[in-house]
């Protein structure tokens, strides 16, 4: 039965992908494919029904690994929510299986600073599916405070807007750079099969591109990269709602001028499917997910142009280590050793460089307010932008 929906969850998404490539002519440009893939209604692998989080599922994120990642991330948002005379709400953006949003609410209410509102913007059915079930499950005394959206509140609110793991995957155009011309990487079919289709970029793409080759200290020619052109108007629509708070986001990426370093010459493009990272982004198509790290940058950029102040960018680890996982780490086992020696396997995962310490960053920009934020209180990397 899995095999056989799996099946169909792929035949839709390449049946999808293949009118959307005749209707182009022949060519699709990589950007609308990666959307396709990912979100097209009914095709796309966040619109199907395999499972996509945890050990079961096609790559782990940091709440699967450990509570501990939402127990730091809920005492930060408690420093903003503390500030706000109402207290405010919260709005989750993509909330995956549910387990960030459930541990923040559970250590919220402990330190009895529950948000007004624990809003979900969810695109798939059925993650908001796994979402309900694991909050009426786990936190029914609160589950009344959370709600799913479609689109951002139509109400100005206080509060925060949060994403973890959710920029990675919004659509990127993909270049091959030329001194003297720069190519767009599209996609066509060859023989039937999804295929790179070159051609000549435009204006725009051909003078962004000469902006990144510069901060990234120039480029060979051939040179294959990938940037995220609606990234500043996307984060722009979903914290445009948030009069006064903080908005926090948590991915994989780098400051523009270590992204495009001359020798990552292939980019940073990258598809999970049962926990083998490929970079093939025609192979399982629909069933699998497709991302390339942040250009914090750029994100850095766009909090300027949203009317936000960049409030900090440090490293997950030393985000972790400022919210004081290691007391937290004693309050959740409760002095149970066999609990404490799990959490601390965990705390590894979480913290050190050879695990997601140093590739996952944290930043966060504020509207309307001015405080210190504890998790970014160790290291500012503000410069580095």
């Amino acid at each position: 039965m899995w095999k056989e929906a799996q099946a169909a969850q792929g035949a839709r998404a390449r049946a999808t992908l293949n009118e959307a490539i005749a209707a182009g002519g022949g060519w699709l440009s990589f950007e609308r494919f990666m959307d396709l893939a990912l979100y097209a209604p009914g095709a796309g692998y966040y619109s199907g029904g395999t499972r996509k989080f945890g050990t079961g599922g096609d790559f782990t994120t940091a709440p699967e690994i450990s509570s501990l990642f939402g127990r730091c991330v809920a005492l930060q948002c408690a420093e903003v929510l503390s500030a706000l005379p109402g207290g405010g709400s919260i709005l989750e953006l993509g909330a995956g299986s549910g387990r960030l949003a459930l541990d923040i609410l559970a250590r919220l209410e402990e330190l009895g600073q529950l948000p007004e509102h624990y809003w979900i913007l969810e695109v798939s059915a059925e993650l908001r599916q796994r979402q309900r079930a694991l909050l009426h499950d786990r936190l029914p005394r609160v589950s009344s405070r959370v709600a799913w959206l479609d689109r951002p509140p139509e109400v100005p609110f206080e509060g925060i807007v949060l994403a973890n793991e959710v920029l990675d995957a919004l659509p990127v155009k993909r270049f091959r750079w030329f001194a003297d011309g720069v190519q767009e990487l599209g996609v066509g079919i060859e023989d039937g099969q999804f295929t790179w289709a070159a051609r000549p970029a435009n204006s725009g793409m051909d003078q962004e591109c000469r902006r990144l080759c510069a901060a990234g200290g120039g480029w060979d020619e051939g040179y294959v990269s990938e940037y995220c052109p609606r990234m500043p108007a996307w984060t722009r629509v979903v914290t445009q709602p948030l009069r006064k708070g903080a908005a926090l986001w948590f991915d994989y990426g780098l400051p523009r001028a270590q992204y495009y370093l001359p020798e990552r010459h292939d980019g940073t493009l990258a598809c999970h499917y049962r926990h083998r990272v490929g970079n093939d982004p025609f192979d399982h198509v629909g069933l699998q997910d497709i991302t390339a790290w942040v250009d914090f940058t750029r994100l850095a950029e766009a909090s300027r142009e949203a009317d936000f102040t960049l409030a900090g960018f440090t490293t997950q680890v030393h985000f972790l280590a400022g919210l004081g996982i290691d007391k937290e780490m004693h309050l959740a086992a409760a002095d149970d050793q066999n609990a404490f020696a799990r959490l601390a396997n965990q705390a590894r995962q979480l913290m050190l460089p050879g695990e997601m310490g140093e590739r996952f960053k944290a930043m966060a920009w504020l509207r309307g307010l001015e405080l210190p934020l504890s998790g970014f209180g160790l290291l500012d990397l503000r410069h580095s932008l």
